[in-house]
């Protein structure tokens, strides 16, 4: 994901995430890590004819990596795009020797909870009230050993 890419990428999230849509300013904080000997984040975009039709986040520190974000676009969705990103976030925690990664789901997004078990990832916990401002709980879910899970089609940064 570069800079250029926010606008396309904030109409998406607003469109699949309205009541807790990042904002601008939370791509600009998280693409400023991004980049350089120092990155402790990998974001990314999928396009279709000249679209973005998802896009994804890790940040890393130190062991353990965290899935900041997944999204696609509805008329993708059931495509393996999904797949396709998060396969691209477990090799950059892989690359970023990463020993676990965690994430927090909507206790509401079964679709979700599915692909991320479908990749070895386990429910370890909840958070209460984790996304605002509709109070739906998180489940937390935490994958061991992310560099036997990757698989698939790279996705371009």
């Amino acid at each position: 994901m570069r800079w250029w890419d926010i606008d396309p990428v904030l109409e998406l999230e607003k469109d699949l995430f309205p009541e807790d849509a990042w904002s601008r300013g939370m791509f600009w904080s998280e693409l400023a890590h991004s980049r350089g000997p120092a990155a402790t984040r990998r974001y990314v975009v999928a396009e279709s004819e000249g679209r973005i039709v998802g896009y994804a986040g890790l940040a890393a520190s130190g062991e353990l990596a965290d899935v900041q974000t997944i999204a696609v676009a509805r008329d993708q969705q059931s495509s393996g795009l999904g797949g396709r990103l998060l396969t691209d976030l477990l090799r950059a925690a892989t690359a970023f020797e990463c020993r676990e990664v965690m994430l927090e789901c909507r206790v509401d997004n079964v679709r979700a909870q599915k692909l991320y078990e479908r990749f070895g990832f386990a429910p370890i916990g909840f958070r209460r009230g984790y996304y605002q401002p509709g109070n739906v709980d998180a489940l937390v879910m935490r994958l061991t050993d992310p560099s036997a899970s990757v698989q698939g089609t790279e996705i371009n940064g």
